[in-house]
C-alpha cells in the first residue's frame, strides 16, 4: 500500500503537474505557431498558462529556464557573455547580380562552373532558397532541450542571447525527440507585416522609425532587457546544420525532414535544380516572387544537396565552397514629388506623406511614400516639385533615397509652415516635445484621435467605464455616433443597445445589458476625482503622477485654466521636471509638474480647441473636484512629501492599497530602485529589488515599520 501511495503522491505532485503543463503548452505552441492548426481556444490556452505560472510561483525551486512562462524575459543583463561555437559558424560567399551587364547572372554561372570542375561532372544537384535578411543565430539543443542560443560573432564565438531567444514564440524550447546534440543555424527576423505595424505604432508614440526589418531585428536581439525583446515581433527560420549527434543525414532534404518532425520552422520555399539551366530558372523565379515572402530578402542561397559532396568540396578560411548567396540589386527608379500630405495618426502624431508620380517598382505601383518626420525631410532637403529616387526599403517600404534634381531656389518643406501650426483634422495647435522628432495635435477632442482618446478615457486608470473597450469605441466612432470622449455623456440607451459591433454582413448587436453598464459608469464618472479626469483627458506630458500633483494644487477643474502656479512654472526656466523645482519647493511635491506639463496644459486651454472643450464641460455641467487638495500649510505636514517608494514582494493587501496610501501622504511610487529611492516596502519573496536596495543603502521597510511612519489615523488595524 505504501508503494501505491508513493506512486499516487508523485503523480499528483506539483513537479509532475508542472512537467505535464510544460509538455502540454509546448504541444499547443507548436500547433499554433508552426502548423497554424490550434486545437484549443485562446481562453483554454490562457487557463493552462496561468496554472503553470501559479505553480512556478508557489514552487520557485521547480522553475525550468525552458518553461513557456519564461518567454516574457527575466531581469536585464549587465552585458552579453561569450559562447564558443561547437563548430565554426562561417558566413557564405556572395555572388552578385550585375547591373548593365549582358549576363546579369555571370557570377552565379561562374560559381556553378567551379562546382562542376571540382566535382568532375556536369550536373550538380543543388537546393535554392530565399536569402533571409536577418540576424544569424545558432540554437544548441542537448537531449531535446534548448541549452543556449548565440549570435555568429566572429564565427568562432558569439554573444549568448539565450535569454532573448527564449522570448521568440516560434522557437521550440524543448523538442519532441531527445537527440543527444542538435545545433540548428538560422535567421532571426521580423515579418514584413509585423514590422510595418510596429513602425506605425512607434510613429504614433512619437518614436523614431526603424529603417528596415534587418536594423530593427539586430537592435532588438542585442537588447540587454529580454522584456523589451518579448514585445517585439521577432520570428525564426532554420536553414543550416551545425553540430549533430543522431540518425545519419546524407542530403539536405533529410535535414529538412528532421526539422519538420521536430516542429522547428525552416526557410521556404525550397527549389531543387539538377543543372545550370534549372539553377538560372529558379533564381529568376525567386527574383520575380521575392515580394511575396513575408520577410526581407535580398537574394537566393544556393547549396549543394549531397553531404558527401560537401565534404569533398570543403571550406575556405571563412566560407564553405559548396554554397553561395546570389544577391539581387535593389530596384531604384526616379519620379517626381508632386505634393506632401499631412496625416493625423490615432494618437495625434502628424506624419508627412509624399505624393508621387506613379511608378512601377519591385512589382508594385508606388504613388506614395512616407517621409516619417520633419528631421527626415530636412536631412534629405526634400521639397515639392523635385525629382527623387525611390526604392523599396527592405523590399517592402517605398522610401525616398535622395533628391536627384532639386528645383532652383526651392526651400526645404516645412511641416509646421505648411499647415500653419494647426492640426489638419481639427485646427488645434500642434506641438513638438523636447527630444522627439514628431509633431503632435494637442486637442483632447480631435476627431482623428477619437477611438484612441475614448479608449484611454474609459480605461481602468482613467474613468473606468465598464463595457467600453477598444472595439466598442471604434464602433461608436465609425458609426459617427460620437466624435470625442465628452460626446459619451450624450448617449442614449437605445442608441447604445443597437450599436453594431460586427459587420453589415454579420451584425453583432451590443445589447441593453452592456448599454446600461456604460450609462451607469458614465453617471459614476461625473463624481470621479479631478486627478482621474486630468489623466483621462490624455493631454501630452500629463501622466498619472502629474495629474495627482495638479489635483493637490487645484480645488477643481475650472481652476486650472486660470492657475497662477502653472503660469509661474511656465515662465521660470528653473522649473525643470528632471531636477528639483524651486518654484514647487514650498508645496513639497515631486518634480512631475514642470515646464513641459505647465506649457502643455495651458497651451491646450488657451487654444481654440481647448476653449471649446471648456464650453463642452460647462454644457455637461462637469467640474470635477479634487479629493486630495492640500494648501501649503497642510501640505508641509504630510509625512511622505517628496519621498519616493518602491513596493515589492507579497504583502498582506493589494499593492494598489499601499500605493494609494503613500500618494495620499504626499509620496510617489516608482517601479524600480535607484539612488533617488527613499524607501523600499518589502513583502515576502521580495527578490532583486530588495537586493538592489541593500546595495544602494536604501531604507528597507516591512509592513510594521511602514505603518509606523504614518499618522495614527492612517495606520492599518
Amino acid at each position: 500500500m505504501s508503494d501505491q501511495a508513493d506512486f499516487f503522491s508523485q503523480w499528483n505532485s506539483p513537479e509532475h503537474r508542472i512537467s505535464e503543463l510544460i509538455q502540454l503548452i509546448d504541444h499547443h505552441n507548436r500547433l499554433y505557431y508552426s502548423e497554424a492548426e490550434p486545437e484549443i481556444s485562446d481562453t483554454e490556452y490562457d487557463l493552462l498558462f496561468r496554472e503553470l505560472e501559479n505553480l512556478e510561483t508557489q514552487h520557485p525551486h521547480l522553475l525550468n529556464p525552458n518553461s513557456p512562462t519564461q518567454r516574457v524575459g527575466s531581469k536585464p543583463l549587465e552585458g552579453f557573455s561569450q559562447i564558443q561555437h561547437a563548430m565554426p559558424m562561417l558566413s557564405i560567399d556572395d555572388v552578385f547580380e550585375l547591373k548593365d551587364s549582358p549576363i546579369a547572372e555571370a557570377e552565379l554561372i561562374s560559381f556553378y562552373q567551379k562546382l562542376q570542375k571540382n566535382l568532375g561532372r556536369e550536373h550538380i544537384c543543388v537546393s535554392l532558397e530565399p536569402k533571409i535578411d536577418g540576424v544569424a543565430v545558432s540554437l544548441f539543443y542537448e537531449n531535446g532541450s534548448l541549452r543556449y542560443a548565440a549570435t555568429r560573432g566572429d564565427g568562432v564565438s558569439g554573444d549568448d542571447v539565450t535569454q532573448n531567444v527564449r522570448t521568440i514564440q516560434s522557437i521550440p524550447l524543448t523538442l519532441a525527440s531527445s537527440l543527444p546534440i542538435l545545433e540548428v543555424r538560422g535567421e532571426i527576423f521580423m515579418p514584413n507585416a509585423a514590422f510595418l505595424k510596429m513602425n506605425e505604432e512607434r510613429e504614433e508614440q512619437g518614436l523614431s522609425n526603424f529603417a528596415n526589418p534587418r536594423n530593427a531585428t539586430a537592435g532588438t536581439i542585442k537588447q540587454l532587457d529580454a522584456k523589451i525583446v518579448a514585445q517585439r515581433p521577432l520570428a525564426f527560420l532554420a536553414h543550416g546544420l551545425g553540430a549533430y549527434e543522431g540518425p545519419a543525414l546524407s542530403r539536405e532534404s533529410d535535414f529538412h525532414e528532421l526539422l519538420d518532425s521536430l516542429s522547428i520552422p525552416r526557410n521556404q520555399p525550397i527549389r531543387i535544380a539538377k543543372n545550370l539551366e534549372e539553377v538560372l530558372q529558379a533564381v529568376r523565379f525567386f527574383h520575380k516572387h521575392r515580394e511575396s515572402c513575408d520577410h526581407a530578402t535580398d537574394g537566393v542561397v544556393i547549396k549543394v544537396m549531397d553531404y558527401a559532396e560537401r565534404q569533398k568540396l570543403g571550406f575556405t578560411s571563412r566560407a564553405p565552397r559548396w554554397a553561395a548567396a546570389y544577391k539581387f540589386l535593389p530596384e531604384q527608379k526616379e519620379t517626381t514629388l508632386r505634393g506632401i500630405t499631412i496625416q493625423v495618426g490615432r494618437t495625434g502624431v502628424l506624419t508627412p506623406v509624399a505624393d508621387l508620380d506613379p511608378i512601377l517598382i519591385s512589382g508594385t505601383t508606388v504613388s506614395r511614400a512616407t517621409l516619417h518626420n520633419q528631421d527626415e525631410i530636412t536631412k534629405k532637403g526634400i521639397h515639392i516639385g523635385a525629382k527623387v529616387l525611390i526604392e523599396k526599403a527592405g523590399e517592402i517600404i517605398p522610401a525616398i533615397v535622395k533628391v536627384t534634381s532639386p528645383l532652383a531656389g526651392a526651400k526645404t518643406f516645412s511641416l509646421f509652415d505648411h499647415i500653419e501650426g494647426k492640426c489638419p483634422s481639427c485646427s488645434a495647435p500642434i506641438s513638438q516635445e523636447l527630444g522627439f522628432a514628431a509633431w503632435r495635435c494637442t486637442n483632447f477632442e480631435c476627431p482623428a484621435q477619437a477611438t484612441t482618446s475614448i479608449t484611454h478615457f474609459a480605461s481602468r486608470k482613467a474613468l473606468n467605464l465598464e463595457s467600453l473597450g477598444g472595439s466598442v469605441a471604434e464602433a461608436l466612432v465609425n458609426s459617427e455616433i460620437v466624435k470625442s470622449p465628452l460626446d459619451l455623456f450624450s448617449l442614449k440607451e437605445k442608441t447604445l443597445a443597437n450599436l453594431n459591433l460586427g459587420t453589415l454582413e454579420a451584425p453583432r448587436r451590443f445589447g441593453e445589458k452592456h448599454a446600461k453598464k456604460i450609462l451607469l459608469s458614465l453617471e459614476e464618472a461625473r463624481r470621479k476625482p479631478l486627478k482621474k479626469w486630468l489623466y483621462a483627458m490624455g493631454i501630452r506630458q500629463l501622466g498619472e503622477s502629474a495629474a495627482k500633483e495638479l489635483s493637490r494644487l487645484h480645488r477643481c477643474f475650472f481652476d486650472l485654466p486660470q492657475s497662477e502656479i502653472l503660469r509661474e512654472i511656465r515662465q521660470d526656466p528653473r522649473a525643470d521636471a528632471k531636477k528639483k523645482n524651486p518654484i514647487l519647493e514650498p508645496f513639497q511635491i515631486t518634480g512631475d509638474v514642470g515646464i513641459a506639463v505647465a506649457e502643455s496644459l495651458l497651451s491646450f486651454f488657451e487654444s481654440e480647441a481647448g476653449q471649446k472643450t471648456l464650453e463642452h464641460f460647462k454644457a455637461l455641467d462637469l467640474n470635477p473636484q479634487s479629493d486630495n487638495f492640500a494648501p501649503i500649510a497642510q501640505d508641509s505636514l504630510l509625512p511622505f512629501s517628496g519621498k519616493t517608494f518602491v513596493i515589492t514582494g507579497t504583502l498582506s493587501r493589494e499593492r494598489d492599497f499601499f500605493k494609494t496610501l503613500i500618494e495620499s501622504q504626499g509620496g510617489k511610487v516608482s517601479g524600480s530602485v535607484s539612488q533617488k529611492t527613499h524607501y523600499v516596502l518589502c513583502g515576502e519573496a521580495a527578490g532583486s529589488k530588495a537586493e538592489k536596495a541593500e546595495q544602494l543603502g536604501v531604507i528597507i521597510l516591512d509592513e510594521e515599520s511602514f505603518f509606523a511612519l504614518l499618522p495614527e489615523t492612517e495606520r492599518s488595524e
